[in-house]
């Protein structure tokens, strides 16, 4: 995958979202404009909203790998303010969505479940950033993405995604929950509404390219 521009001005989303094409063959090309081919994670723990985001913003049929949950994960997948949830992410999701300046991102969800750990470097591999999704209502569940994330040296951006009943904390009180650096992105996200879910990707795509530059200046 190529590394994120230099020089940068904010791209803007470019072509209709997968909800909005009628033919499953519409869009699978890339556009002709295409100049840095972008591999990111979507992370975050189980239940999230990793695939919903990823539906909202492709502009091409997504790839879902979805299993139904059966009582033989009761043991090991905690539905504790996911009861309603009856899927499950088991390899990866996957989407492309092309934005402004020739920037494409290939988008690729990761399970959030503790036991597909062992698919984390495959899955990694070759990605410049990651998105993680972070419910507000299960604060602690985000800890052991946040931290596989970190392990693998991968710049990142948190996206709090927001349900009905999230509660409201402000900024510097989820950035010390968080453990997160001060020139981490926290951004807030809803990842049901593709503009929401964009912005989201594109404060990642700012922060891969900010941090690009400043290495480009110390060299």
């Amino acid at each position: 995958m190529a590394s994120a521009p230099s020089s940068f001005s904010p791209p803007a989303r470019s072509g209709p979202s997968s909800r909005e094409r009628d033919s499953a063959e519409a869009g699978l090309h890339l556009p002709d404009t295409a100049r840095e081919l972008v591999k990111i994670l979507v992370a975050g723990p189980f239940g999230v909203g990793k695939t919903t985001l990823i539906d909202s913003v492709s502009e091409i049929r997504p790839l879902h790998t979805e299993e139904h949950l059966t009582q033989a994960s009761v043991a090991v997948d905690d539905l504790a303010g996911v009861r309603d949830k009856t899927t499950t992410t088991v390899a990866i999701d996957f989407g492309r969505i092309s934005l402004g300046g020739g920037i494409v991102l290939y988008l690729f969800g990761t399970p959030g479940q503790e036991r597909f750990r062992s698919l984390w470097n495959d899955i990694a591999y070759g990605a410049l950033g990651a998105l993680v999704l972070v419910d507000t209502r299960r604060i602690d569940d985000s800890f052991d993405v946040l931290g596989m994330v970190e392990e693998s040296g991968l710049p990142y951006a948190v996206a709090l995604n927001t349900f009905p009943d999230s509660k409201n904390y402000g900024e510097e009180q989820l950035r010390r929950a968080l453990d997160l650096e001060d020139d981490t992105p926290l951004v807030m996200c809803d990842a049901r509404d593709t503009n929401s879910s964009v912005d989201a990707l594109l404060a990642l795509v700012q922060h891969l390219i900010d941090r690009n530059s400043r290495r480009t200046e110390l060299r």
